[in-house]
C-alpha cells in the first residue's frame, strides 16, 4: 500500500503539493507498476477536475466512470491480479480525491467506476483516459487496431472460415454454415479533443452522423462530454468520385479548414482539412 499511502496523505494535505513525484530517500525504489497507477491516477484527477461542474445551488457533478485505455503491449501485462490490483488502486484515488474537489459542496455523483481498455494506436507507455457521463456510452468507444492486428485477425478469420467450411459435410442434417461478409472500410476519421487525440474510428457507409446522440437518436459518429455538441450535430458523405462533403446540423458554430460553415451548408472538406465542432476536431484519413 506504499504509493496508496503516498496519495492518500496527498489528499488530505498532509505532504507538499506532489508528493507522487517524490519518495522517501531511505524507501525502496518504486516498481514499475505504482509508476505506472501514479502517472495514471494524475490524469485522472486531471479528467475529474475539467469535467466537473457545479450549479447554482446545486451539488457538484462528476463523470462516475473513468475508462483508461491502454496499449496493447501494456494491457498484456495487465492482467489478473495485477489488472485487479491496477483497478482498485485507480478507484481508491478517484473516489478519494472526488470527495476533496466537492469540498463542502454535497457530491452529487455517489458511485464511481474504472475501466481498463485496449486503444490499438497506442504504444507501450501510452494511455488516456475518457470519461464517461451516461452509463450507456461505455459501449459507444470506437477503436481501430493497428494494421499488424488487423491482418492476423483477417487471416486467423479466414483459417476459421476454412476450418468451418471443412466441416460442414459433419454438419447435422437442416444446419446451415453462416458466412458473414466484413464491411469494406472506405476511410477513417481521426478524432481529437483539447488537442489530445481520442481515437481513430473507421467508416464502412458513404453517409454518416456525427454527435453526441442520445437514446432517442443514434450516431454513427458519437462526440460526447461536450455540451455544445448537438445530439444530430453533423453529416459526412464520401461520393463515388472519392470527395468529401460535410454538412453541419447543430445550432452551434463548425468550422471546415478554419471558416465556418453555415448550418445546411454542404461544402467540400479535403483529407488535410480540420473539421472543428465545439472542443474537438476531426480529421479525415483516407485509405
Amino acid at each position: 500500500m506504499g504509493i496508496i499511502e503516498s496519495i492518500r496523505k496527498w489528499i488530505d494535505g498532509e505532504v507538499t503539493d506532489d508528493p507522487l513525484a517524490e519518495v522517501d530517500a531511505e524507501a525502496r525504489p518504486r516498481r514499475v507498476w505504482e509508476e505506472f497507477l501514479v502517472k495514471v491516477a494524475r490524469e485522472i484527477e486531471a479528467v475529474m477536475q475539467r469535467e466537473m461542474f457545479t450549479p447554482p445551488g446545486g451539488p457538484t457533478y462528476i463523470p462516475p466512470e473513468y475508462v483508461v485505455y491502454l496499449s496493447g503491449d501494456d494491457d498484456k501485462e495487465w492482467q489478473g491480479e495485477k489488472r485487479r490490483g491496477l483497478e482498485q488502486g485507480l478507484f481508491y484515488v478517484l473516489s478519494e480525491r472526488a470527495r476533496e474537489l466537492s469540498g463542502a459542496t454535497q457530491l452529487a455523483t455517489k458511485s464511481f467506476a474504472v475501466e481498463l481498455r485496449v486503444d490499438g494506436t497506442l504504444d507501450k507507455g501510452q494511455f488516456r483516459v475518457q470519461p464517461v457521463w451516461d452509463a450507456t456510452e461505455g459501449g459507444h468507444t470506437m477503436v481501430t487496431a493497428r494494421p499488424s492486428e488487423i491482418a492476423a485477425a483477417s487471416a486467423a478469420a479466414g483459417a476459421q472460415a476454412s476450418e468451418e467450411g471443412d466441416a460442414d459435410s459433419e454438419l447435422p442434417e437442416g444446419e446451415v454454415t453462416k458466412v458473414t461478409i466484413r464491411p469494406v472500410e472506405l476511410y477513417s476519421v481521426e478524432v481529437w479533443r483539447n488537442a489530445v487525440r481520442q481515437s481513430v474510428v473507421p467508416v464502412h457507409k458513404q453517409e454518416i452522423t456525427i454527435g453526441r446522440g442520445s437514446k432517442s437518436t443514434t450516431v454513427d459518429l458519437p462526440i460526447k462530454g461536450d455540451p455544445e455538441v448537438s445530439r444530430l450535430h453533423a453529416q459526412l458523405e464520401r461520393d463515388n468520385e472519392g470527395r468529401y462533403w460535410f454538412t453541419p446540423k447543430g445550432r452551434n458554430p463548425t468550422l471546415v479548414g478554419g471558416r465556418e460553415v453555415q448550418r445546411e451548408e454542404r461544402v467540400e472538406v479535403r483529407p488535410d482539412d480540420k473539421i472543428e465542432i465545439a472542443s474537438y476536431t476531426l480529421r479525415i484519413q483516407p485509405k
